[in-house]
C-alpha cells in the first residue's frame, strides 16, 4: 500500500489506537467516583466494563469483511469517529443506564481500532521495515498497562471522572481527519459472510453476559428474566456450534478447531482474559475502598504490572521466543498464579511494597504469556487459516475478561454478603469499644456507635471476598498447565510473525 506522508499516517494511526488502549485501563481507576455519581452498586457498577468488552468481541468478527466491502479508509474513519462521539456521550451519561448503552456503541468503534492499525503499518511497511514496525506498535501497545491507571487517577483526582473519557476528544478528530485525508481508497471485494453465524454467535454472547450481570440483583433462576436470558443463551450458542461446524461458508473455518494447538491456545487466551481483566477491574476498588488510598495513588500502585511487562518484553524479548513456548507458557502461568496468591494474603492495614511487588511479578508472568501462547497458536496452522485464527483468538480473550469480571464481581458481592453476616454473628462484648449491656444508655452515641461496628464488619468481609477472588483466580492459572501436555511445539512459527505479533498486540 503506497501512501502519502506516511510519518504522519503512522502517527495518526498510532494515536487512534493507542486512544483505545488507554480506555480499557484508564475507565478502571474511576470506577469507585463512577459508582456514586451514578448511584450503582458494587455489583453494576461492572457493567461500565463488561458491556465495553462485549460489544468489542461481538464486532470484532466482522472487521475483516467491513475492510472488503467498504475499504480500510471508510471502516477506519468511521470507528474513530464512533469511538470519540460515544466517549463524549460517556461523559454526559446521567445514569447507568445511559452510560452502559454509550459504552456498547464505543466497544464497537474500539473494536476494529488496533487490528486495523497493525495493519496499515504492515501493509504500508516493507518486509525489511516490518519487525520494526511491529516494535514500535508494541511499544504503544504497553502505553495502556503502564500509563492508563496513571493517568486516569490523575484526571480523577484533578478534574472529574467525566474527563477521562473527554480526553478522547481532541486526539479522535485529529487522527480522523488524518486517516480521512492520507489513507487510500481501496477497491471493494464482495464476499459472502456467514452473517447467521454472526448473529447467533452475538446473541449467545449478549444472553450469557446479561444473565451473569442480572443474575445477582435478581435472585438468579428464581427470576422469570434471567431463565429467559439462560434458555435464550442455551439455544443460540447450540444452534451456533451446529451452523458453525455444518455450513458450507462459516464464520470462523472448521479447520480450526481440528488442530490441537490451536484449541489449547483459545483455552490460555481465554483464561488469560477472564483472569488478567478482572484483576484490574477488581484492584480499584480494593486499593480506594478497603485502603483508602487516592486515585492517584491507586493508579501508581496499577502501573507496575505494565512496566514488569514492558521491561520483560525489552530484554527478554528475544530470549522468549527461542525458548520452547511450552516452557515459557509454564513459567508465564506459574508466575500469574503465584502473584494472586500472594495477593490473597493480603491484610487490611499493610504497606505499599507488597502491592508493588505483586503487581510486578504479575507484569513479568503475563510477557511470558504473550508471544508463546501466538507461537503455539500459529505453530501447526497452514497459512491461510492464521489470519481467521488472529480474529478468533482476541475474541477468545474478549469473552474471557467480559465474563471474568462478571464472575469475580458476582462472586466478591456474594462473599460480602456471607462473610457480613458471619462475622456480624461472632461479635461480642470484647468486640466493640462500649458496653452492649448499656447501648441505650448513650443515646445518640449508641447509634453512632454501631454504624462504627458495622462499617468495620463491612471491611473485613469486602477483604475477605477479595482475597477469595484472588485465591480463585490464582488456582486457575495453575490449573490450566496440565493443558500443555496436549500441545506440541511445532518449528513452523517463525514463518507466522506478522500474524502472531498481530495476535499478541490485540
Amino acid at each position: 500500500m503506497v501512501v502519502k506522508h506516511r510519518p504522519l499516517l503512522f502517527t495518526a494511526v498510532m494515536a487512534a489506537m493507542i486512544m483505545q488502549v488507554l480506555d480499557t485501563t484508564i475507565a478502571n481507576v474511576a470506577l469507585p467516583h463512577m459508582q456514586a455519581s451514578l448511584s450503582a452498586t458494587q455489583e453494576t457498577i461492572s457493567w461500565v466494563l463488561t458491556s465495553y468488552v462485549l460489544a468489542s468481541a461481538v464486532a470484532l468478527p466482522l472487521g475483516g469483511w467491513l475492510v472488503d466491502r467498504f475499504g480500510i479508509r471508510a471502516v477506519f474513519t468511521l470507528s474513530v469517529a464512533a469511538f470519540t462521539a460515544a466517549s463524549i456521550l460517556c461523559g454526559l451519561a446521567q445514569s447507568l443506564e445511559q452510560m452502559v448503552a454509550f459504552r456498547v456503541i464505543q466497544g464497537v468503534g474500539g473494536a476494529f481500532l488496533a487490528p486495523f492499525a497493525q495493519t496499515v503499518m504492515l501493509n504500508a511497511s516493507s518486509a525489511e521495515e516490518r519487525p520494526r514496525m511491529m516494535a514500535l506498535f508494541t511499544q504503544g501497545v504497553m502505553l495502556g498497562p503502564i500509563a492508563g491507571p496513571l493517568l486516569g487517577g490523575y484526571i480523577t483526582e484533578s478534574y472529574s471522572w467525566r474527563w477521562v473519557f473527554f480526553i478522547n476528544v481532541p486526539i479522535g478528530l485529529a487522527a480522523g481527519f488524518v486517516l480521512w485525508w492520507l489513507l487510500p481508497r481501496g477497491d471493494a471485494i464482495r464476499r459472502p459472510i456467514d452473517m447467521t453465524g454472526w448473529l447467533l454467535v452475538a446473541l449467545a454472547l449478549s444472553s450469557f453476559q446479561l444473565m451473569l450481570d442480572r443474575g445477582p440483583s435478581q435472585d438468579w433462576f428464581s427470576s422469570p428474566e434471567v431463565v429467559t436470558y439462560a434458555v435464550i443463551w442455551a439455544c443460540s450458542a447450540w444452534m451456533a456450534v451446529v451452523h458453525l461446524f455444518t455450513t458450507e461458508r462459516p464464520l470462523f473455518p472448521g479447520r480450526l478447531f481440528a488442530d490441537a494447538n490451536f484449541v489449547a491456545s483459545l483455552v490460555f487466551m481465554f483464561l488469560i482474559g477472564c483472569v488478567m481483566m478482572a484483576v484490574l477491574a477488581l484492584l480499584p476498588g480494593l486499593l480506594q475502598g478497603i485502603y483508602g488510598y487516592p486515585a492517584v495513588d491507586a493508579g501508581w500502585l496499577l502501573a507496575p504490572r505494565g512496566l514488569g511487562l514492558l521491561a520483560t518484553i525489552t530484554l527478554l524479548g528475544r530470549w522468549i521466543t527461542k525458548m520452547d513456548p511450552r516452557i515459557a507458557l509454564t513459567i508465564g502461568m506459574g508466575l500469574s498464579g503465584w502473584s494472586l496468591w500472594l495477593m490473597s494474603g493480603w491484610s487490611p492495614d499493610m504497606p505499599m511494597a507488597p502491592i508493588f511487588i505483586t503487581g510486578l511479578i504479575q507484569g513479568v508472568g503475563i510477557s511470558f504469556t504473550i508471544m508463546p501462547i501466538n507461537l503455539i497458536a500459529f505453530a501447526t496452522l497452514p497459512p491461510e487459516l492464521r489470519t481467521d485464527a488472529a480474529g478468533l483468538n482476541n475474541l477468545m480473550r474478549s469473552i474471557g475478561a467480559s465474563i471474568g469480571i462478571a464472575v469475580c464481581t458476582f462472586m466478591l458481592a456474594r462473599s460480602m454478603q456471607v462473610n457480613h453476616a458471619e462475622m456480624g454473628a461472632q461479635i461480642t462484648r470484647m468486640s466493640v469499644p462500649f458496653d452492649l449491656d448499656r447501648i441505650t444508655a448513650y443515646g445518640g452515641m449508641s447509634e453512632a456507635g454501631m454504624r462504627v461496628v458495622d462499617g468495620m464488619v463491612n471491611r473485613q468481609a469486602a477483604m475477605v471476598g477479595y482475597l477469595n477472588d484472588f485465591y480463585l483466580m490464582g488456582l486457575l492459572c495453575w490449573a490450566s498447565i496440565p493443558v500443555l501436555f496436549f500441545v506440541k511445539a511445532g518449528k513452523s512459527a517463525p514463518a507466522a510473525a506478522p500474524q502472531m505479533a498481530a495476535a499478541a498486540d490485540h
